[in-house]
């Protein structure tokens, strides 16, 4: 037995430095690989084993910012080291704390090597970014919220894998043997927003991108296409109801989603954009959004209220654009004071049906989008600067930040540079 204990000592010993040697050799040679696979009790890393499947650890940011100002990135942008590199200059000059990143674009390609069963099966991942848990590390560190958007309806790659699930051409479909797609006037297709395997689909994304670490789950493109030959448009889902039922309106179907995403996302920040005209249209313009119908089913709410994107003549303006303070203060002035009536009117109408309503608190904060681009005219520093500062006057109080949008990723960095007493 003492014979059997020095050899199983001896054997013992020998292994642990084989295993050491093989650990020394591995962080000489592969070190950063080591410190990926490394799970961060603290949370700032999240771990992922070598198949790159889903996160060992799923930690979000710890004391987000209450006051969140964030820029747009694409996922070609952040998965580009020159581009972290400019991140990082304009996190440690200016006002920005917080990005939001495209997790499945408006072209439908998934940005990263999604978990979401349909992501493989029909390859919708092209390579953007390679190491989304090295992002999220990255940002973190640098006690940066991240918030992942979901571009959901307009999407060509999944109407493409699924076109029994995507928005048809009903003329030339009816003169052809086959299904044949419909495409807006940018030439994309568009999903149903009444099918629920589409809705599946786009919170399968929102499920593993939340798992990864992303702090917040945003949703775009959630309506009707408004663009193109929309006469033209057949829809499997929305058209196909049962004849006693009657065809849901466009409202009540958007209106649907966004109770389906609260439901299978109870415990995820969410927000979701809008075109800037629902915080002044009282009708879904067509493509149904209406502004009330997100009060009760997302954290925030964010209006594109580009002052480009009003039609000429808008509040008496030959050029919206030209009047950045203006357009912005009376879109949010306007969507906050819809807020506070329906407060009040779920209040009555709780306390006549002895109910419990809702408190402001609980509803949807606004957080809009505003535009840092040249279109209707040159913004300059000043402009974007009269946007923010509109968004703070009009909100009050309920100011909860703003979010910038440029489609090339470049922003104008005099517009939110850092005040000295603030460093």
């Amino acid at each position: 037995m003492m014979e059997f204990s020095k050899w199983k000592n001896f054997l013992v010993v020998f292994i642990s430095l084989e295993i050491l040697a093989v650990g020394v050799s591995y962080v000489l040679n592969d070190g950063n690989d080591f410190i990926k696979q490394a799970v961060a009790v603290s949370g700032a890393l999240v771990g992922t084993n070598s198949n790159n499947s889903a996160p060992i650890v799923s930690l979000k940011l710890n004391n987000p910012p209450k006051i969140i100002n964030a820029i747009f990135v694409t996922g070609y942008s952040a998965g580009s080291k020159k581009y972290l590199n400019y991140l990082s200059n304009l996190f440690a000059t200016t006002e920005i704390n917080a990005v939001v990143i495209d997790i499945k674009g408006s072209d439908g390609n998934v940005t990263y090597a999604s978990g979401a069963p349909d992501v493989k099966k029909y390859n919708l991942y092209k390579g953007a970014i390679k190491d989304i848990d090295g992002l999220l590390k990255f940002l973190h560190d640098k006690n940066i919220y991240v918030i992942g958007r979901i571009a959901v309806f307009e999407d060509p790659m999944y109407s493409k894998a699924r076109p029994e699930l995507a928005i048809y051409n009903k003329i030339e479909t009816a003169n052809s043997s086959k299904t044949v797609l419909w495409y807006d006037k940018n030439k994309l297709s568009w999903l149903d927003p009444a099918s629920k395997d589409v809705w599946d689909y786009n919170i399968s994304l929102a499920k593993d991108a939340a798992s990864h670490g992303f702090d917040e789950i945003n949703f775009d493109y959630v309506r009707f296409p408004s663009d193109g030959k929309v006469g033209e448009t057949g829809y499997p889902v929305w058209d196909g109801l049962p004849a006693q039922a009657g065809k849901k309106l466009k409202a009540d179907v958007i209106k649907e989603f966004f109770h389906y995403l609260r439901t299978n996302l109870p415990n995820e920040k969410l927000s979701v954009d809008l075109f800037g005209q629902t915080t002044t249209n009282t009708d879904d313009m067509g493509i149904g959004q209406l502004l009330e119908n997100a009060f009760k089913n997302f954290d925030y709410i964010s209006p594109m209220v580009y002052p480009s994107h009003y039609v000429l003549g808008f509040m008496g303006f030959d050029k919206p654009a030209e009047h950045p303070y203006d357009m912005v203060k009376y879109a949010m002035s306007t969507a906050l004071s819809r807020e506070v009536a329906f407060e009040t009117q779920s209040h009555d109408l709780a306390i006549k049906e002895g109910k419990i309503a809702p408190e402001m608190a609980s509803l949807a904060k606004f957080r809009p989008w505003l535009q840092d681009f040249n279109m209707g005219a040159d913004y300059t520093a000043d402009m974007v600067k009269a946007e923010i500062r509109a968004t703070q006057d009009s909100l009050g109080n309920n100011f909860n930040g703003f979010m910038l949008w440029n489609a090339a990723n470049v922003y104008t960095k005099e517009a939110v540079q850092r005040s000295l007493s603030s460093d």
